[in-house]
């Protein structure tokens, strides 16, 4: 049973009470959390369920991990961390040591993260938790969900991961566990009260990556979403042109079945209102440039890697990773490297390089749009006096940001480093991969962004528009007029817009 210091008490059962809307709850059991869960819980859009099963792993691995400890020596409890993993702890000092590692490892440098990321950390390392294996008093679990639930999360700073377990970051949260670190934001309304810090608690808490798994779970989500707009808006730049749909017909990716890029195609036919077959009419080339022609081949890569990320994402979030892991059975502990992030890192990198594909072809097309041999409109879709600029600054925001996106791309995974006298030497530097990806975003939304207001012009100037709902939101929610006029609120609009586009 929770103990006096926990705050209110728990539900009879041990669980948190439900929510008055049942689908706000999001439970916290150690095998199903979604990274979109992950995203809610973030948001403050869902609140955590702490199911009782879950609460009882959590305690059978507790029990275990106290008979082990008064076998042998375990790692981290009986003895010091990296290089001092030899250095055996003193008899009675378990509690001591254990206090001093989190105060030790909160070392931590640059700017506090937003709160967003730091609330996807709290929730991704409460199931990990709650899967098992960690030895870790459920007291300090109740904490992680208590705070979650109560909108406070600690100060975490920027630096301090390499994705080989997010300690410094862990640290912060810890000695805000125990009291020792200040809940923010700081206001009305009671902060979650001290957990009591025992035993084996603070490696069991240290070793995850769940910073990273929370940064990459908001990455793929934004990423996700304007993936799924680039849709919307390449079929919009298609029609501007009167471009080929033969490169986007069924049977062509029938017989080379990768699955983003059927989906890429399909979601383009789907958009334009485009029959099955037969194809052909209507285009004014035999065939068109890679920005329109190749666009389900580059542009499906990017949604398979999104994909893969989500899978390694829910794998990550929903299993033990703690070193030593403590048997299902309690039998034994196990010393080992699942901490190691290179799954994670990887599946980072590799999205990166594939959204910086499909951004490469979307600004290809918006230079397309600008001319006059390709869409038979004026240069830039200008229509003022002669020497009008229309569209053609909109090149330069988008180029300056697929240069933000050529950074991000740059493997992380390539990094190197050597640490603790050189029992860790190497790492995956997944932190630095999920930074990326969060810098990406921004970068890619501006891309679509600027292709977006440049179709929808084009559009507008076409003899014959279609008669589309990617076309007539975007029309509604852009500003019209063709004359030249800055173009900043229509960027920013259509950044906006992005997200409506990408659910029809």
């Amino acid at each position: 049973m929770s103990t006096a210091t926990d705050g209110p008490p728990l539900h009879p059962e041990g669980a948190w009470p439900s929510p008055a809307d049942p689908a706000a709850g999001v439970p916290l059991d150690g095998t199903g959390l979604s990274a979109g869960d992950v995203v809610r819980l973030a948001d403050g859009a869902a609140v955590p369920v702490l199911p009782p099963k879950a609460l009882a792993r959590v305690r059978r691995s507790w029990r275990a991990a106290q008979r082990l400890a008064a076998a042998g020596l375990l790692y981290g409890r009986g003895t010091g961390v990296g290089a001092h993993r030899s250095v055996v702890v003193g008899a009675g000092d378990e509690a001591g040591h254990g206090l001093r590692l989190l105060r030790s490892h909160a070392g931590g440098a640059g700017a506090p993260l937003p709160a967003r990321q730091v609330r996807a950390m709290l929730a991704v390392r409460a199931n990990q938790l709650l899967a098992g294996g960690s030895g870790i008093h459920p007291d300090l679990v109740e904490g992680l969900v208590r705070a979650l639930r109560s909108g406070r999360h600690p100060r975490v700073p920027e630096y301090g991961g390499l994705g080989t377990g997010d300690l410094t970051a862990l640290a912060e949260t810890g000695l805000a566990l125990i009291g020792e670190r200040p809940w923010l934001p700081a206001g009305p309304g009671p902060a979650p009260a001290p957990v009591p810090l025992r035993p084996g608690d603070a490696l069991a808490l240290l070793s995850s990556n769940a910073l990273v798994l929370g940064q990459a779970a908001l990455a793929w989500h934004e990423l996700d979403t304007l993936l799924r707009a680039g849709h919307a808006v390449a079929a919009l730049s298609l029609a501007a042109v009167s471009g080929s749909t033969e490169a986007y017909a069924a049977p062509v990716h029938a017989t080379r079945p990768y699955p983003g890029a059927a989906r890429a195609a399909a979601e383009v036919r789907r958009l334009l209102g485009l029959p099955e077959g037969p194809y052909g009419g209507g285009a004014r080339r035999i065939q068109d440039p890679y920005g329109f022609r190749a666009f389900p081949q580059v542009h499906g890569c990017a949604l398979d890697a999104a994909q893969t990320l989500r899978r390694i994402v829910e794998t990550e979030i929903n299993c033990p990773s703690e070193n030593p892991l403590v048997a299902p059975d309690g039998s034994a502990a196990f010393h080992h490297g699942g901490f190691y992030a290179a799954p994670l890192a990887l599946a980072l990198d590799g999205l990166h390089l594939a959204v910086l594909q499909t951004a490469q072809l979307s600004a290809a097309r918006l230079s397309a749009l600008g001319r006059p041999d390709l869409t038979g409109l004026p240069a830039f879709l200008a229509t003022g006096p002669p020497g009008s600029s229309g569209t053609m600054i909109l090149e330069y925001p988008a180029a300056a940001a697929l240069a933000e996106l050529r950074a991000c791309a740059t493997p992380a995974s390539a990094g190197h480093a050597v640490l603790s006298h050189g029992l860790e030497e190497a790492a995956s530097f997944a932190s630095q991969a999920a930074r990326q990806s969060l810098r990406a975003v921004d970068a890619y939304r501006t891309v679509l962004a600027c292709e977006l207001v440049t179709a929808v012009r084009a559009l507008r100037l076409h003899p014959a528009p279609p008669a589309v709902r990617a076309f007539t939101t975007a029309a509604e929610a852009l500003p019209a007029g063709t004359d030249d006029r800055p173009l900043t609120a229509d960027l920013a609009r259509a950044g906006e817009l992005l997200t409506a586009l990408a659910e029809l």
